[in-house]
């Protein structure tokens, strides 16, 4: 199967079949064929978005400022994720981060085979912490030449005494029942914010990123634990790290009057405590009023955001021009 139209105007969605049974994962990309070379490949720097949890890739926005400054945009939704989940899976769900490498090697191989020489993964909240683990077993070939995280999910919240208990309870319910739901949906004020139904800038699949969210699972967020546990050991990645954060985070909450200016998903403390053990060159951003997608913050802070990560691709992908 080759490229078809995606939902997203303007995009393409390609289908690659991953492991057993029917897992895939989604590549979609944003209009590549206008500056394609005569080749039929494309020289130009790209960069490879990753969602997170509850979520899918549709940043049409993103897309355009990337490729304004010279980069190709492209996008994968992992397996059993946003486009890529098929009739009878469960949404969202795995017991191993590490299943997921496949599918970044598979989307990255898409990436790299339409001609790009050099290419930045940039994932959102529990993306950016799959992104890092995968880019840390492809330490020494196949990986990323650059990681941009907007709002790694790389610790679980609140203090020290309730993150060992809530390990502890998922190490043992996620190993004995890993379906066992320990979250439902059910009203995420933040989710809610965002999209236009509900007063918000953005307009996107509610069946995809539902603003309840999906239920989450033991094995799923004890397979976010290990991870996490991964990442506090140090990575070590000797490719380059942009970390991006809110300046500030708070409750999800309705009458959180700062909701649309915290990241009210994750504590961005933890994300700065714990940025310099993931490599050699990490560089971390703090971004006023942004909330926990710094893609879809209003219109100053999401400007600032991007403008940051364009400046720091830039100076990263001319280095290794």
């Amino acid at each position: 199967m080759g490229w078809s139209p995606d939902d997203v105007p303007g995009w393409e969605r390609l289908t690659v079949p991953v492991g057993a049974g029917d897992d895939v994962v989604t590549v979609v990309r944003a209009a590549p064929a206008a500056v394609a070379g005569t080749s039929g490949t494309d020289a130009r720097p790209a960069v490879l978005l990753l969602h997170g949890y509850n979520d899918y890739v549709f940043q049409a926005h993103v897309a355009d400022a990337l490729g304004a400054r010279g980069y190709a945009c492209y996008g994968v939704d992992l397996r059993r994720c946003g486009r890529s989940t098929r009739p009878g899976q469960v949404p969202h769900f795995t017991t191993d981060l590490a299943e997921y490498r496949a599918d970044l090697d598979a989307a990255l191989d898409v990436v790299r085979g339409a001609g790009h020489p050099w290419v930045a993964v940039a994932g959102h909240s529990t993306g950016g912490l799959t992104g890092a683990l995968w880019a840390a077993a492809r330490r020494d070939a196949g990986g990323p030449d650059a990681l941009v995280l907007n709002s790694p999910w790389l610790r679980l919240n609140g203090g020290r005494a309730r993150r060992a208990w809530q390990a502890a309870v998922v190490g043992v319910v996620g190993r004995l029942a890993p379906l066992r739901v320990v979250e439902r949906g059910g009203g995420s004020a933040y989710q809610r914010q965002l999209h236009v139904a509900n007063g918000g800038r953005w307009t996107y699949d509610l069946g995809l990123k539902p603003p309840g969210g999906f239920p989450v699972r033991a094995g799923w967020l004890r397979a976010v634990v290990a991870g996490q546990r991964t990442v506090a050991r140090g990575l070590r990645l000797e490719v380059p790290v942009l970390v991006c954060t809110s300046a500030s985070g708070g409750p999800n909450r309705d009458d959180n009057p700062d909701l649309g200016r915290q990241d009210t998903v994750l504590d961005p403390a933890h994300t700065w405590r714990l940025a310099p053990r993931l490599g050699t060159d990490v560089t971390v951003v703090r971004i006023e009023d942004g909330v926990h997608d710094l893609s879809l913050s209003a219109d100053g802070p999401r400007d600032r955001y991007l403008s940051a990560v364009l400046d720091w691709l830039d100076a990263r992908a001319s280095a290794r021009r």
